[in-house]
């Protein structure tokens, strides 16, 4: 016989029900204590059938979307450096994998909608292939990838979202503040505050990831020039 799993909490709203129907306290709680003790005894595959059972019931996940970075960084510098960079430090509000959407003061989710990793791992990743885009770069990489650094670009994201007023439109709105530290004496080279903005032409998933996609092409390439006109 193959038993059909049963939510933890249809069998707990059962107990509830009994009771405001006017069953006695001890009896609620003896319910409660042979369903914990049942649940308790379930083998392993049954009860990884329940908690599976009970998922059909929270929704599909998120649907996920990447963002692209220019598709070509057009520059005269160039460097023979080897450039390492570091994740990027954020609030909490932007480190995780959510989309932030900005009505004034007030920060929430967009709602089904996420970046493939956490916010300042997509912009490491995006920040690299700019470099490596621009063909004028000798190295460029992450942490751990065994580079012979001379600089490193610190990151601070301040802001990654969606800025709305509560109608349809509103604009994408990045905002970075770089260092260029040259890693042979720790020494800040120079710094600076890179920003990027861009229409939202429709207030949908797609139409707000292509407009922070455009902010973000803005960044990287002036990130890029400016990085490689400085080392």
């Amino acid at each position: 016989m193959v038993a059909i799993p049963v939510c933890a909490s249809t069998i707990a709203g059962e107990c509830r029900g009994r009771a405001q129907d006017g069953a006695f306290e001890g009896a609620r709680l003896t319910l409660r204590g042979r369903f914990t003790r049942w649940f308790k005894r379930l083998p392993p595959l049954a009860l990884a059938l329940l908690v599976a059972g009970c998922s059909l019931f929270s929704g599909p996940p998120p649907e996920t979307f990447d963002l692209i970075g220019p598709s070509s960084v057009p520059t005269k510098a160039g460097t023979a450096a080897q450039i390492l960079i570091p994740e990027p430090s954020a609030l909490k509000t932007l480190d995780s994998e959510r989309i932030v959407v900005a009505t004034g003061p007030r920060l929430s989710y967009y709602p089904d909608a996420q970046w493939p990793d956490r916010m300042p791992k997509v912009y490491q990743a995006k920040a690299i292939e700019a470099f490596e885009k621009s063909k004028r770069a000798k190295a460029v990489g992450r942490p751990g990838e065994g580079l012979s650094i001379d600089y490193q670009i610190l990151t601070n994201i301040r802001s990654f979202e969606y800025r709305t007023d509560g109608v349809a439109g509103g604009f994408a709105h990045i905002e970075v503040a770089v260092k260029i530290m040259d890693d042979r004496n720790g020494r800040i080279v120079a710094t600076r505050t890179i920003t990027g903005d861009a229409s939202v032409s429709e207030d949908t998933a797609e139409g707000v990831v292509a407009g922070v996609d455009a902010a973000l092409s803005q960044v990287l390439v002036e990130l890029v020039r400016w990085t490689l006109s400085v080392i």
